[in-house]
This record gives C-alpha cells, sequence and structure tokens, in this order.
C-alpha cells in the first residue's frame, strides 16, 4: 500500500475544505485534499446560485404580473419553462466552472479522489491501495437531504432540492414538504413561474423566524400569496400514475387526498459523517454522530482532527462554512498550537418576497437569558419608498441590552431585507449601542428609514426602567 506524508489532509473540496486548504497553503504546510465525488461546491452546484437563477426568473414574473398597479399594461404573460430551466442550468454549470478552474490550478499532486476513512486520528485510507499520513486533519464532508425513507418509497418523483436544478422543464405541480429556508424560496418562485404550489409544514414556523410578531406578520404577508398549510403533516406518499397521491392531515384531523407532479421534501440536511471510520478517532460525539468542538477554533476535543462546513451541523450557511473553514485549515496547520478565530456576527437571509433577515442574537436566544432586552420595532406597511414600490409588508424588531444600549440583534421580514441585514450586522459586529446607530446617514426616501424609525422606538424603551430581572431557578446547584 502507498503511504503519503503530509502536514494536513482535508477531506472534502466543497467551500469549507477548500477554505481550509488554502490556509493550509498559506500558512506554508504541505496539504492535500481528498474528494469522493465532483468538485463544485453545494453552493454553486445546487445551493445558493441555482436558486437565485429561479428566483430572478420568478421575480420578472411576477414583475410583470404587478404592473398594473403601477398603471403599466404589459400585455400578456407567458413562461417558457423549457427556457427558464435552460438558463438557471446553464449560468449554474458557469458558476461551477469556475470552482473547477480553481480546483484545476491546484498542484496535481495535492488532489486525491476516493473515500476517505479513519484507521487513526492521523491516518486515512483511501480505497485499498492508498494511505495518507497526516499530522492533522479537516473534516469537510458536507451534509446531504434527507429524505424519510416511507416517502421514498413512492418513487423518483419524491425529490430534495438537489432535483430541482436538473429538470429540463417546469412541472405543472409541485407539494412542498418544509417552511424552511429552501421551502420557502423555491415554493415561492415555482409559484411565480405557474407551477401549481403547495406547502406543507409540520409547525407554524416560518424560515428562520423566532420572534412571534415578526413571524405573525411573515406569515400573513406570505399567506396572501402562497397556498401554505401550517400545522399539517403528511399521512402517506403513494405513485398514481406519472404522479403521486398525496395524503395530508391538519390539527382537527382532517384528511386532504391531492395528486401532484413532484413532491419535493426540504425537512433538513445530515452531516456526511457517517463512514469516515471515526470510532477510530477516540472522538466524542453527539447524537447525531458528529464529533463534539470548540466553535472558536475548529478542533474536535483536544486532538488533531478539526471540522469545518456543513459536516459541523453549526450553521449550514456559505459564508459561516468559508470562515469554518478557513479556521480550521490555520489551526490544523499549526497544530498542536491552536488559536481562535474570527467568528463573525451571525446573519441569514431568505430570498422570499418579502426578505427574511436574522442578525446577531435572536429572539429565542435572548428570551431564554436571564436579563430582560429592550425591543423597538416598524411595520412597513406604510413605510414611505416601501409604498412607493408596493412592497409595503412586513415588519422589523430590533433588541438592545438595558444600561449600555448596545445592540444585540435583530429579525426582520419585509423589502430589501438583505440590504439592511447587511447594515445590522456591521453594527453589530462593531458592538455599536443604538444612539451610535442613530447618528448614521440615512437618505430619502429609503426602506432604510424604517430601520432608523425601529431603532428610535428602540431608544424610547431603553430610556424606560428595566423590568426586573427573571427568577433563578429553584434548583441553583453547578450546572442548573
Amino acid at each position: 500500500m502507498e503511504t503519503i506524508q503530509c502536514d494536513v489532509a482535508v477531506i472534502g473540496a466543497g467551500t469549507a475544505g477548500l477554505s481550509a486548504y488554502r490556509a493550509a497553503r498559506n500558512a506554508g504546510k504541505h496539504a492535500v485534499l481528498i474528494e469522493d465525488g465532483p468538485h463544485g461546491t453545494t453552493c454553486a452546484r445546487v445551493g445558493c446560485m441555482p436558486s437565485k437563477l429561479l428566483i430572478a426568473a420568478a421575480e420578472a414574473a411576477h414583475a410583470v404580473r404587478e404592473a398594473p398597479g403601477f398603471g403599466v399594461q404589459p400585455g400578456g404573460l407567458k413562461v417558457d419553462g423549457k427556457a427558464v430551466m435552460q438558463r438557471v442550468r446553464s449560468e449554474r454549470d458557469r458558476f461551477v466552472g469556475f470552482v473547477l478552474e480553481n480546483v484545476a490550478a491546484m498542484p496535481a499532486e495535492d488532489k486525491l479522489h476516493g473515500r476517505a476513512r479513519f484507521t487513526a486520528p492521523n491516518r486515512l485510507q483511501i480505497g485499498a491501495n492508498l494511505e495518507v499520513a497526516a499530522k492533522a486533519v479537516v473534516i469537510a464532508t458536507g451534509s446531504r437531504p434527507d429524505i424519510p425513507s416511507e416517502w421514498a418509497a413512492a418513487g423518483p418523483r419524491v425529490i430534495n432540492s438537489d432535483a430541482v436544478f436538473e429538470w429540463t422543464d417546469l412541472p405543472r405541480s409541485v407539494a412542498v414538504i418544509g417552511a424552511g429556508v429552501i421551502g420557502l424560496e423555491l415554493g415561492q418562485a415555482l409559484h411565480r413561474l405557474g407551477v401549481r404550489v403547495a406547502i406543507i409544514a409540520r409547525s407554524s414556523s416560518v424560515a428562520q423566524l423566532k420572534d412571534p410578531q415578526v413571524l405573525a406578520s411573515a406569515s400573513q404577508a406570505l399567506g396572501e400569496e402562497l397556498d401554505l398549510r401550517f400545522r399539517t403533516e403528511v399521512a402517506g406518499i403513494v405513485r398514481a400514475g406519472d404522479g403521486l397521491e398525496l395524503r395530508t392531515r391538519n390539527t382537527e384531523g382532517e384528511e386532504r387526498v391531492e395528486h401532484f407532479d413532484y413532491v419535493l421534501v426540504t425537512t433538513g440536511r445530515t452531516p456526511n459523517v457517517s463512514g469516515l471510520g471515526l470510532d477510530h478517532t477516540g472522538l466524542a460525539l453527539d447524537k447525531s454522530g458528529v464529533p463534539k468542538f470548540d466553535r472558536h477554533t475548529m478542533q474536535c476535543g483536544d486532538s488533531c482532527i478539526f471540522i469545518a462546513g456543513d459536516a459541523s451541523a453549526e450553521i449550514p450557511l456559505l459564508p459561516e462554512a468559508a470562515d469554518q473553514g478557513k479556521i480550521a485549515g490555520a489551526n490544523a496547520a499549526s497544530y498542536p498550537e491552536v488559536k481562535p478565530g474570527l467568528r463573525r456576527t451571525p446573519l441569514a437571509i431568505t430570498f422570499s418576497e418579502p426578505q427574511i433577515a436574522t442578525v446577531g442574537k435572536g429572539y429565542k436566544e435572548l428570551s431564554n437569558g436571564r436579563e430582560h432586552f429592550a425591543i423597538g420595532a416598524v411595520s412597513f406597511d406604510d413605510q414611505g419608498r416601501s409604498r412607493v414600490m408596493r412592497q409595503n409588508k412586513g415588519m422589523l424588531r430590533v433588541y438592545a441590552e438595558y444600561g449600555s444600549g448596545r445592540f444585540l440583534g435583530a429579525e426582520m421580514v419585509g423589502p430589501r431585507a438583505e440590504h439592511i441585514g447587511h447594515l445590522l450586522a456591521w453594527a453589530h459586529q462593531a458592538a455599536l449601542t443604538v444612539d451610535q446607530m442613530l447618528d448614521m446617514p440615512f437618505y430619502h426616501p429609503v426602506v432604510e428609514e424604517g430601520l432608523r424609525t425601529a431603532l428610535r422606538d428602540l431608544s424610547k424603551e431603553l430610556q424606560k426602567p428595566p423590568p426586573p430581572p427573571k427568577p433563578m431557578p429553584n434548583d441553583c446547584t453547578p450546572g442548573c
């Protein structure tokens, strides 16, 4: 068996893996990149980029339908499903091509193809004839979409989001299971492109929202356009001719039977850590089989193994994967010396309409703490620029700390949330106070004036006496 010696072995060539490899190389170390599938990253192949291409087409169709509200009569609208999907796939392939060019530029001896499996904490076996002996290892194996086996048994028309971007034409109907980020984005896009869509959600949650008032605003705004069914479960899926028969049941026990061309399952993703031979590493694993790690160093225990990206099951977002990969790669290169890396302010965006953004600490996280926090809010129903654009739906709630006035976080559904989210993320990472944020320039007329209104409301709340601290639990023993 051939043995390759290296400083850092990176398992997985997605966003996190490529970032880890570059960080190790930049530290002057010999790194190898191991991949058992096609190169190209989840984002470029089946994630952020192709989904935004589909959303862009949907926005164009929606703009035509909305034009009469401005007094503009555009004539008939025709959606050419084949042309839509042709552009999605061709532009997707272009984005993947950029990644492949970067991989092709790497030294050939640094790229190993095959499935890696630990035989010891610092040794990997690839296939039957190759072994890698590394001083440190980075696990960056990504994740895969989940489809429950009982649903998958109904046949190939029960799909995950990856399959959508291989369509050559738009279907007539799709049932989307799950109202998370992926389900909401794809469901609304397909609906706007003329596909009959029903979004089935077991709970009443929408995307990443936790603030009850923002969630209620999002549910109302999205429910005005979409067939969005909360607190509904899938009772069964069976093949029916060329399509599927979907049976659902609501909380009152009422059942509904419908036929769809496809059932798109968007209920979650599973980290790709099974089959890695983690039992040979001595690592402590969580209940999902993911190694326990320090989120600031990405080190698993005190071992020579680091983890990054979707494989960590922490925050499945591309910017987070890139940051985690950089931290893991740099620390793997300097092992056994490790140090905390930069973890930026949490920022998550859902590209629905209205858009959804969460920044910093959310409502649920703050509510679980002992200290009270102040809340400011604005509705976009009557916000000037939003009404001009006929996008006057949604709500923004901002949170701050009593005493210091430090901005803590926000949840939002509304127009231009992707841009307001970035402003708030920068403010949070800079540890600005609400008064400092209000000192910043605001132009007129812009949607960001709604942010200023929310901050002014928050500033008034901060002038009031804070509520008394929440009572401690009766059991005050260590660890309570």
